[in-house]
């Protein structure tokens, strides 16, 4: 699997290197005006413009930059995008560029430009590596990161300053220890674990990237019923779920969504959450504590990083104009915009870099640290879909009463292996 370094980048990104020696992003149109049609996704979680108003700000900027080229943008929810861009391709009308959750099924089926298709050199060497190697097909890049998120461990100072807890968990004895505590407080929740279908696919890959694991192995091949990941649900179902550690609702019902909710109102110990819970929490007076995720004996090798796509469809042959738009889209000011906006994190180095050392992001500083190591689950299949599917609606049986983790993990690991043989 192709690899990108920090510094390797770094470097190439100062270098300066201009568009011409790509090939690739050239300003205007050969053939008079362009317009190009853009869809995103909405991000403004209090139902607001501040999405529109980002586009509408950087699409003028840039038509000034470059007239003959206009940016028709089409701002949707996230229950609708990803449909409405499935339907406008299908219809033969598809986007130039589409900002979504998913790119793999078009990439199969070679409607979208590749990254060195349409991306100057300076700038498709600028994305961090494990953003880069989750946005690969077959090793040829088609999924740009547009904004990313990792995953840490959460906890309530005030409920642990009760329970006389004086030290963040780092391992997973530690956390169970912790939970005990909490639950001697009478905290509903003292860890809670949404195994429920609405998000049960990230909060799995969490505990098994904290048990040495993850979904696939070296070759990219389903790995579910591994033996490291038979151990962390065994782990999960004796020392949290059976000693009533996880709250009042069960693992396989508990949603994300409402584990979240829980935790800002002070009912939760301890939960793996991202950046906006952080922000949500804090604002309804929870005095918020995060460390990395604990794993086995120590830290979890890897932090589950989330990213969301931008891509450019070939439809419309616009190749040029899409490229030099996206270069426009992935300079520092206009990715620092987006992410410190949104509470997410920058998908460059440079922006990363930056994020880093700017004051005014110091709440995000843990999660900058982990993103460079984190791990994406396998979006670059296009079975993923599928395989996540059956994750959401089944991997809470497997820390149920009178279940077998190791037979629940092994039939996901079979239906699994069969969606990706059907591909």
């Amino acid at each position: 699997m192709q690899r990108r370094f920090l510094g390797l980048t770094a470097t190439i990104a100062a270098m300066g290197l201009t568009a011409a020696l790509s090939g690739c992003g050239l300003t205007g149109a050969d053939s008079g005006d362009v317009t190009l049609k853009l869809v995103a996704a909405d991000y403004d979680l209090t139902g607001g413009d501040t999405t529109k108003k980002y586009w509408d700000e950087l699409t003028a900027a840039y038509e000034a930059e470059h007239p003959g080229v206009k940016i028709d943008v089409q701002v949707e929810s996230w229950n609708d995008v990803d449909r409405k861009v499935a339907e406008m391709v299908k219809a033969d009308q598809a986007p130039d560029i589409a900002q979504i959750g998913a790119y793999a099924d078009y990439a199969a089926a070679d409607e979208l430009y590749s990254a060195d298709e349409l991306l100057s050199i300076p700038v498709q060497a600028n994305f961090l590596a494990p953003l880069v190697s989750a946005g690969e097909m077959k090793r040829t890049q088609y999924g740009l990161p547009f904004a990313a998120s990792t995953r840490l461990l959460f906890f309530n100072q005030e409920l642990f300053d009760k329970a006389g807890i004086t030290k963040a968990p780092t391992t997973w004895d530690e956390l169970a220890a912790a939970a005990e505590k909490l639950k001697d407080e009478d905290v509903p929740y003292p860890f809670a674990l949404p195994l429920g279908p609405e998000e049960a696919q990230a909060e799995t890959m969490m505990w098994l990237l904290s048990g040495g694991d993850g979904y696939t192995d070296g070759s990219d091949r389903y790995r579910i019923d591994s033996d490291l990941n038979v151990q962390t649900f065994d782990w999960l179902k004796k020392n949290l779920v059976e000693k009533e550690l996880t709250g009042p609702t069960a693992p396989g019902k508990l949603n994300r969504k409402d584990a979240f909710a829980a935790f800002s109102r002070g009912e939760v110990g301890m939960l793996n959450g991202h950046p906006s819970l952080m922000q949500e929490a804090e604002k309804k007076g929870v005095k918020v504590g995060k460390v990395a995720l604990p794993g086995v004996n120590g830290k979890a090798k890897a932090s589950m990083g989330v990213a969301d796509w931008i891509m450019g469809f070939k439809q419309n042959g616009h190749r040029k104009e899409i490229g030099t738009f996206l270069d426009f889209v992935f300079s520092d000011q206009n990715v620092l915009k987006f992410a410190g906006d949104n509470d997410l994190l920058p998908p460059t180095v440079s922006a990363y870099s930056r994020m880093q050392s700017e004051e005014e992001h110091k709440n995000l500083r843990e999660f900058l640290k982990e993103l460079p190591n984190s791990q994406l689950p396998p979006v670059g299949k296009t079975s993923w879909a599928k395989v996540s599917e059956n994750v959401k609606q089944n991997i809470g049986k497997a820390v149920a009463p009178g279940q077998s983790p190791a037979e629940v993990l092994s039939k996901l690991a079979r239906e699994a292996t069969e969606a990706e043989n059907a591909e």
